[in-house]
Parts: structure tokens; sequence; C-alpha cells
């Protein structure tokens, strides 16, 4: 297949060059608890020996950021820190790693009254001074509120692609431009349209392609294959993430996955040109990574996947959501959402909160809403 890829400017992440017409690279985030530095220098390996370009590891803490440098000095991968709500790390981690990734939605969470310029020059200081690419990393749950309540709530394309330029062009304003750009929703129509409205605006601009929370296999394949197929299809996309609900010893299958549907797209092997059925049950879950409070998360998602087969000619979305950092934000658009702490299960019937249930509760309570919800679907046919 003929793919005519955009001219977009070279972004170096330590041993590889994003951009300018080289290859395609597949990434994953380690999904270990970052100070347990043994199993995350085992799974770093683990994604580089299934051809990873980029492995994510995310920091939320200074512990963190100490276990990052001995991670650092034990596997040979390229490494990317996630910050999210405390940009100030970035001068911790910044020696270790090779790309900073931040999210601009999440800067106004530390130092309220600091100007988010202020916050985001803190940031390009630390990478320009440790030889570091960056990610500007907009995700529809957890848009720059600024830009949200611009925006009727019914368009959360244009707060995305907003916030995504404002960032663009202040960083470039520093004389930095060593930069990727991701703009993720878990509707693979939403990923379609905001990065080919960005690839528009900003043509020399690398692009990392995902759909968050695309879910568990084979169905969060399938989301993210529709959305990579139309994107690469056009030749915008230059790094590649398959977010999937997977355990631990199964997270590498991101990168197989991801390698396949690029291999897959330049063969012209394309499968999924048609749109998914959108009268139907939609479950999304993040997929596994560190910041997961209970590792019965993972089980949770599969047993909310098996109970809610009964409704899956409704159209209706359920998201299952495993830590606090996304889940609050990212549930608030799903008609019924779970997020998952340490001992408890938040259940919200959209945006409004239903109360926290045990493990071993929430199953019996989700059904009963979902039933609710039937009831009154059916009651409108």
């Amino acid at each position: 297949m003929e793919i005519k890829r955009n001219a977009t400017r070279p972004v170096s992440i330590g041993d590889i060059i994003v951009g300018d017409f080289n290859p395609i690279a597949v990434q994953s985030m380690t999904a270990t608890k970052t100070q347990d530095i043994d199993a995350t220098v085992a799974q770093a390996e683990a994604y580089r020996g299934a051809g990873a370009g980029v492995v994510r590891i995310a920091v939320d803490s200074p512990k963190d950021a100490a276990a990052l440098a001995e991670i650092r000095s034990q596997t040979k991968a390229n490494l990317a820190v996630d910050l999210q709500e405390n940009f100030r790390l970035a001068e911790a981690v910044a020696p270790y790693v090779d790309k900073i990734r931040y999210n601009p939605g999440h800067l106004y969470h530390h130092q309220r009254s600091k100007p988010w310029q202020d916050k985001v020059r803190f940031i390009i200081d630390q990478a320009l001074e440790h030889d570091c690419a960056i990610r500007i990393g907009v995700n529809c749950g957890s848009v720059d509120p600024d830009k949200k309540e611009r925006y009727d709530p019914s368009d959360s394309i244009t707060p995305m692609l907003e916030s995504a330029l404002e960032h663009c062009d202040f960083v470039d304003s520093l004389g930095f431009t060593r930069y990727v750009v991701s703009l993720k929703d878990s509707d693979p129509q939403k990923v379609i349209e905001v990065n080919t409205k960005f690839a528009e605006r900003r043509p020399d601009v690398p692009l990392h392609l995902g759909v968050t929370e695309a879910g568990m296999p084979p169905e969060g394949v399938i989301k993210t294959r529709i959305a990579f197929e139309q994107l690469i299809g056009r030749g915008i996309g230059d790094t590649v993430r398959v977010s999937l609900t997977l355990p631990n010893d199964r997270k590498p299958e991101e990168i197989d996955a991801g390698r396949q549907i690029v291999d897959d797209i330049y063969a012209g092997r394309v499968r999924t040109v048609v749109k998914l059925n959108d009268k139907a049950l939609n479950i999304i879950s993040c997929p596994s990574c560190s910041r997961v409070e209970n590792e019965a998360f993972i089980d949770l998602a599969q047993q909310v996947k098996q109970m809610t087969e009964y409704a899956k000619d409704y159209d209706i979305t359920i998201a299952v959501m495993g830590c606090r950092v996304n889940g609050p934000g990212e549930t608030d658009d799903a008609d019924l959402g779970l997020w998952c702490g340490p001992a408890k299960v938040n259940l919200k019937r959209g945006p409004e909160p239903l109360g926290a249930f045990g493990y071993d509760e929430i199953l019996p309570r989700l059904q009963k809403e979902l039933d609710a919800l039937i009831t009154v679907k059916t009651a409108k046919v």
C-alpha cells in the first residue's frame, strides 16, 4: 500500500528518531510498581525485546524518581517518564530518561497560583539541560479546564485541539522543537477527527497515536485498528501505542498488536473500514499501569465484560478505570463508570457519584444500575 507520510520534523528519543519519514515506533507503558525495580526492569526489557521503540514509566513521587535512577542503569530501553500532576518531578527524572510526557490538563493540580506557562517553561528547561524530548499529551478526560469551559459540553474535540495548539505555540516560543504531540480519546472516531485536524494545522509536528482506554482484547485491538488504519493510511502518525487492559505477564502483547496493525496497513491488509456499531454496548477500560491501586481491577474489567453480555445490543457505555488519577474525570462521559481504589470501587452514573462499594459488592450494584438504564431506553423505543 502506497502511503504518503506527513513530512514532520525529526525528534530524537534515545537511539531512535521519530518523524521525518522514519519508521513508525511502537511503544508501551510499564504496569509494574515503579518502586519495584526488578519487576519494572524486567518488563521494560520484555517490551524492548518485543520491539518497543520507547518504554514509558509513571513517576508520581520522589520515591518513584529515586527508583527510576536505578531502573535506568539496568535497562537499555529508551525511557519516557509520565508526569501527571506534579510537574516539579521533571527536575528529578530528567537525568535518567529520554523523553518527558506532560499533560496540559494536569498542570493545574500543584501550585495553582502559578501560570501554566511557568510550569511548562520549567519542564522545558529540564529537557534542555538533560537532553530529553517532550511529549505534549492531551487526553479527552483531563482537558485543560479553561479550554473546556469555553465550548459546548457536547464538543470534546475543540478543547483538546486548542489546548494542543496553544502548548505547541508556547513551546515553540521557547525555542524548543524537540517534541511530539498526542491527542487521545476512547472513541476511535474522535481520535481520527482530532488528529486529522491537528495535522492540518501543524503538519510539522510528529504525532503519537492511540485510543486511550481501548479496553480488553479483541475489542480493544479492533477499536485501535479503526483509528490507526484511517490515520496512518492518510500519512498521519509517527509513533503508536495499543492501550489494552491486560495482566502484567501479557503486557508485551500491546507491542505485538501495534506492530501487527502497522505492518498490516503498509501491506494493504486493511480490515476495519467501517465504523464500530454505535448501537451496541461499549465497554472502555484503561490499560493496566503502575498507578492501578488494586490489581483486582484487571479481573473486575473482565467480569464486567462477562456480566454485561446480556446488554450487548443496547447503546450504553460502561467505563472501568484503575486509579484515582484518571478515573474520576475519564468516567464522566460514560453512562456508568467505575473507578477502582485500594479497597473500594467508586460507581458513577455519568458525572454523578453513586457511592463506593467493595470489590465483592460492585457487580450486583452495577447490574442494578444497568437494568435501570435498559428499562429507560426500552421505554423510549
